[in-house]
Order: structure tokens, then sequence, then C-alpha cells
């Protein structure tokens, strides 16, 4: 029996709240224990989401905010093209960025209508990045892209189930369309049984508390995450914020690409402005505008407290305006199978905004998201794609160093495990570690680069790349330098070839050969002589920075062993510094 509107109070609201919380999770858990490609499993490169039966976000599961904001647009999308033709036991399967409102071709959504009574009430929804769907290169993250029809299988959105009928011609046309079908099907199965889980988890919370109540929570859910933004943004000083940042560019030549942003405060709103950012390029990293719009949500949502609920109505006060035709908003047929460096991009520079807004809450410049090496070829007579996501480190803040071995704000993800790889797949890699110097100096330093070797032992391969903050290193705050940039090199023990951040023609790979991918070291925040020389130490004892750097960069003087700081020598050190 319903419960009445005056039942859903403050109290049980928040039980709701945390309910669906843990729907959306427990959605996501069974994702990552049932998934069957690295990229998924390991590196959790997938999202999951409780929708309201208008498409809305009301929770998210603990995975990838950047693909979490762009539920919203592509929900209206599916829901305004089906309308009055959704079943109970439908299940939408979808990528497209211009047919169907996605991000990239190698995001595949698999999305399920929950009814109860015969009445759609809620979503239950997943996307993940798979290991391949097709394309000109292994792992569909082409970069030398001009196109999208050269990046892979497109699919508008479909229909993979009609009210429980499986209509297996679509799992035929994916599995004759990319190279690993066994790890692309098995990912797939993935996300259907985890939403199955989540339609069956809904319903009881349904029937615990009916239709009437659970409507008028739902929408109380948006408002209370709403005004809470409201308030955040309230405290904001009111003013335009300006900033901009570059992406090194692509290719072997490569021309920077300029992104540009005002955050403009007025009242209990925020709108963030790209005009001024390049226009589109004739290379897979345009970013369609779900996944810009899901970016600056991300960007703001991070400097609000946790206690906002991650529901749709966090954004009603937040409003995007990215220009179309540029790499934040392309027309189609721009290719986007790489995007995810331009919306990492995005999210950094609204960061460098809201730093002169709210100094204190904002970190210095990190390692810009995840390097993605794709490596692809043919072992013992069978195919293989291997694709990570290699980050991380974060800048220093007011408060703290700059962590290590940590995601990018906008994704939580993983680096694959050594034994992962090796088990898996014809890589071996000879070294996985922390680069000493290369965070940023400041009174809070930079997080340390990470540097991995991969040894390829296959037949033959090839690999692509996007990685990024080569010539345009991530920035310090307050005072605080820039990081170290990142660097990749083929073969450093032989005849070494360096290769451009973003690479657009695939690189041959024979076996035996070595390669090497340096992160970019995270920017510090406040000047670095005001770093305690007691702190300096410490750092040279871990072996996160060396002597001479410490005398270079902290005007700090390490003597002796046991190390020590010689005290005089530092003083007459970091006078002469700011001399």
């Amino acid at each position: 029996m319903d419960a009445t509107p005056s039942d859903t109070d403050p109290v049980l609201t928040e039980i709701v709240r945390n309910a669906l919380d843990a729907i959306a999770d427990e959605i996501a858990l069974i994702v990552l224990r049932t998934a069957c490609s690295g990229i998924v499993r390991d590196s959790m490169d997938y999202s999951t989401a409780v929708c309201d039966a208008a498409g809305a976000t009301l929770a998210q599961g603990l995975t990838t905010p950047l693909h979490l904001g762009s539920f919203q647009d592509a929900m209206q999308a599916l829901i305004k093209r089906f309308h009055g033709d959704v079943a109970e036991g439908d299940i939408f399967l979808f990528n497209d960025p211009y047919l169907a409102a996605g991000q990239h071709l190698p995001d595949l959504y698999i999305i399920r209508p929950v009814f109860v009574g015969g009445t759609l009430e809620a979503w239950a929804t997943t996307v993940a990045h798979h290991n391949d769907v097709g394309g000109i290169v292994p792992g569909s993250n082409s970069i030398g892209s001009t196109e999208i029809y050269q990046e892979g299988l497109r699919l508008p959105f479909l229909k993979l189930s009609v009210a429980g009928i499986e209509n297996r011609a679509i799992l035929d046309i994916l599995s004759a369309n990319v190279r690993v079908p066994e790890k692309v099907l098995g990912d797939l199965n993935a996300q259907i049984a985890a939403t199955a889980i989540g339609v069956r988890e809904i319903q009881a919370l349904f029937a615990k508390y009916g239709k009437t109540t659970l409507r008028a929570t739902f929408a109380e859910i948006h408002d209370h995450a709403e005004r809470l933004a409201r308030a955040v943004i309230a405290e904001i000083p009111d003013g335009s914020y300006r900033f901009e940042s570059w992406i090194d560019g692509f290719g072997e030549d490569p021309e920077p690409i300029r992104f540009s942003v005002e955050v403009t405060v007025a009242g209990d709103e925020i709108t963030v402005d790209l005009a001024g950012t390049s226009p589109q390029v004739p290379a897979g990293i345009n970013a369609p505008v779900p996944f810009t719009k899901a970016a600056c949500y991300a960007a703001i949502r991070s400097i609000m407290g946790e206690e906002i609920p991650n529901a749709q109505g966090f954004t009603r006060p937040i409003h995007v305006k990215a220009p179309e035709g540029s790499i934040v908003n392309p027309r189609s047929p721009g290719a986007c199978g790489a995007r995810g460096i331009t919306g990492f991009r995005t999210m950094d520079t609204v960061f460098g905004a809201l730093a002169q807004a709210v100094p204190h809450r904002v970190p210095a410049d990190g390692n810009g998201g995840s390097s993605i090496p794709a490596i692809g070829g043919e072992h013992q007579g069978k195919p293989f794609v291997f694709v990570e996501t290699f980050m991380g480190n974060w800048g220093g803040s007011s408060a703290h160093d700059g962590q290590e071995g940590v995601t990018h704000m906008g994704a939580n993800q993983s680096n694959v495990p050594v034994e992962m790889i090796e088990a898996e797949y014809p890589i071996r890699i000879e070294q996985y570690a922390l680069v000493a110097n290369s965070g940023g100096p400041g009174k809070h330093r930079g997080g340390l680069a990470m540097i991995r070797d991969y040894r390829f032992l296959g037949d033959f391969g090839t690999m692509t790349l996007r990685s990024d903050k080569r010539r345009f290193p991530p920035f310090g705050l307050a005072g605080g330098k820039p990081g170290t940039p990142c660097l990749s090199i083929v073969n450093p023990d032989g005849e070494a070839r360096m290769l451009p951040v973003l690479v657009t023609q695939p690189v041959m790979l024979k076996n035996g050969d070595l390669f090497r991918h340096v992160l970019p070291g995270a920017g510090g925040w406040g000047p670095p002589y005001e770093r305690e020389p007691e702190r300096v130490l410490e750092d040279v004892i871990l072996g996160k920075v060396d002597r001479a750097h410490a005398r270079e960069a902290y005007g700090v003087v390490i003597t002796g062993e046991p190390p020590r700081v010689d005290i005089a020598a530092t003083r007459t050190a970091r006078t002469e510094g700011l001399s």
C-alpha cells in the first residue's frame, strides 16, 4: 500500500538517498566482479547510476565522474526517441555521440527501465569503456582519425532486448566488428547482469515505500541537492574568473590547442563559458558536449561538500556554454575516440579559474588525467588488445603535499596491476616506480610522476598513445612551481625514439621492443622556500628528492650520513636565492 506524501520527511529522504547510493554501488560492484577485460575489471573505466522516470540521475556509483555527468543528455535523448515505446524487459544499447548523445564509441551504454505495477518509475544504467569496438587501430582510441566513421562500430539507440526477448542479430553484428569479441561480449554481459540486479533492488525499494512516497522523495532529493549546491555557490565571491591552458597538440609536429574559460559567479548561480577554446580538430580528441558538461559539473562538484547528493539537482544552478564547432562541442562527423584528454583538460582549466575564487579549495595542477597506451596485435596465432588508463598524481594544496598513485578527480579509475597484465598479455612490466625530483616545488610539493616500462613479447603489434603535458607541464599555484613534463620513448635502452604526446600514426612493435612512459609530475602550491627544511629532509630520506634538488629548488642544504639539515648553510642559501 502506498504511503502518503506527508510520510516523506527529511529522515526518510536520507534513508532513501542512501539506499539509492547503495544500489548504484551494487551495480558497479557486479560489473567489477563479472567483467572480462582489464580496462573494465582492473582499470574500472565504467560507471553506473540510478535515474528517475524522467531520466534524471538520482544516485551514482563510486566510479567515473566524467561519465556520470553525461547520463542526463543520453537519457533525455533515449526517452525522446522511444516515447511511448518502452516496455518491461527492454534493454537499450547505444554508443554514438551524434546519434545517441553518447561520449565516444568505446563507451557502450546498457540501460534498463524499471517498471512497478505496470508503470515506468526509474532506470538502471551503466556505461563501460570496452576493449575494442573496431576502427582503424586496436583499442579504438585513434588520435589519427579525422572523422567518426573511422573509429569503430556506431550504434544508435537500439533495443538489445524487446520485452525480455534478446535480439541476437545485434550481438552478431557487434562480434563481427571487433577484434576481441569474447572480451567485448563478456563485458556487455556484465553490464546486462548488473542492471538486472539494479532493477530488482529498485523494485524492492518501491515495494517497501510505495510509488507515491518514492516519487515525492525522488523530487526532494533533487531539490535538496540544488539547495545545498546553491548555498555553496553563494559563498563564492561574485565575479568573473578567467583561465586558459593548452594541450600540446597531436602528431609529430604538434600545434598547441587552446582551452579558454570564464567562470562567472552571480549570487547562487555559476556559468562556465568556454568561448575562445580552439575549434574542433581533424583528430580523435574532440569532446562531445555531454562530456564537456560533465567535466564542468565534476570540477565544480569537487569544491562542494560530500553531504550534497550526487543527483541531477546539484547541476541546476550550473550553466555550461560550449561553442558549437569547437573542440569541446564538435559538429558531426568530428572524430572523438580519444576525447578523454579534452575532458580532463576542460576540468583542469576550470580548476585554474576556480583557484582564483576559492584558492584554498583547489589544488595545483596534476598529471592531467590518464595516459592510455593501447597495444594490439597477434601472439601465438591469436589476436589481443591491451588498453589501460595509466595515472597519476595530484598537485600540492593549501593543506598538504600532492598525492602519488592516485587517479585524476574526474576518473575514479586504477592502474592495472602488473601481475594481471603479465598473466593475460604478451607484455612484461620491467619498471613501475615513482620518479624522484618530479613533483613541482612548493610549500606543499606536487605529487611525483610515475614511470612504467612495457616490454613487448608478442609476435607483432601496433601501439597508439594518448598522453599530455609535455610542452605545457602541470602548473603550480600560489607561488608553487610547475611539475615535470611527460615522456614517451620506444627502446630507451637502444635506438631511442621519442614519441609525440598524441600519437596519430600507430607505432609498429616487434618482439623485444620496450616502451617507456613517464607521467608528468604535479605542480606545487605556495613558495618553495616556505617549505619547512625538515620536510625537505624527509623527502631526501624517502628518495623523493635528491640533495642537489633540495638545494636548487628549496634552498635546503642536506649533509652527512645519516642525512641532516645544515641550518646555517640553508639560511645562507635561501637568503641568496631570494636576493
